[in-house]
């Protein structure tokens, strides 16, 4: 079975998209990881273990005092709105509205702007998620043990996935070289100058893509905590 689902690359779109511009075949390099339980093995200390077994093998914990009680549709529609928002500062960034002939040509530019999306992404959707567990711990005891267990998870997963995350604009940097080395240079183009062409419209592509597939990965604890909810 392990064998057979090597074969098979899936995941998530964003883990495609970094497959697809590495360099190895998606498959192998999948191979040549641990798997997802001895991975989160490793990032857990000792002291995230005793937490979070804690949170697993507590009875249900006692809900939170209720106050005005949200509507799930009311918060469903504001995680809505958050990814919309979020979703379309993205689509509206110079980098990629730009004309081809005035987009930058250097990378620096390009990883100042991804490191600035993810922050803002990073800084939106941490309060989102705090709230929609808070709103979920006082539904009743078993949902606060829910949201225990969630805020656990953050704080065991969350340095490992931002540590992870920080390392997509290197990736980036790598898919950038080889597009525009691949790109056929015209004899009086100085060397070593990067000039516009359909190299740089795919990799503006690829970049916009992949912060769209990194914006719904960092969203999939909120649809879990909705799912929950509803």
């Amino acid at each position: 079975m392990q064998v057979s689902q090597r074969i098979g690359f899936t995941g998530s779109a964003l883990t495609r998209l970094l497959a697809r511009m590495a360099e190895n075949n998606a498959a192998d390099a999948r191979e040549a990881g641990p798997g997802f339980a001895d991975r989160l093995g490793e990032w857990l200390r000792w002291t995230d273990a005793i937490s979070l077994s804690s949170a697993l093998g507590a009875g249900p914990a006692a809900a939170a005092p209720q106050g005005a009680r949200v509507p799930t549709a009311t918060l469903e529609s504001e995680c809505a709105g958050l990814r919309n928002a979020l979703a379309n500062a993205i689509g509206a960034d110079g980098a990629f509205t730009a004309p081809a002939k005035e987009a930058p040509t250097d990378f620096p530019s390009y990883r100042r702007r991804y490191l600035a999306r993810q922050q803002t992404m990073e800084t939106a959707i941490g309060p989102q998620r705090e709230r929609l567990r808070s709103i979920l711990a006082a539904r009743s005891p078993a949902m606060a043990r829910l949201a225990a267990v969630d805020a656990v998870m953050e704080e065991v997963l969350g340095v490992q996935q931002h540590n992870l995350l920080a390392g997509i604009p290197s990736r980036l940097e790598k898919h950038f070289a080889r597009l525009r080395r691949a790109e056929p240079a015209p004899d009086e183009e100085p060397e070593g100058e990067a000039r516009p062409g359909p190299w740089l419209d795919l990799f503006r592509n690829d970049m916009r893509d992949l912060l769209l597939a990194e914006l719904d990965f960092r969203l999939q604890p909120i649809e879990g905590l909705l799912e929950a909810l509803k």
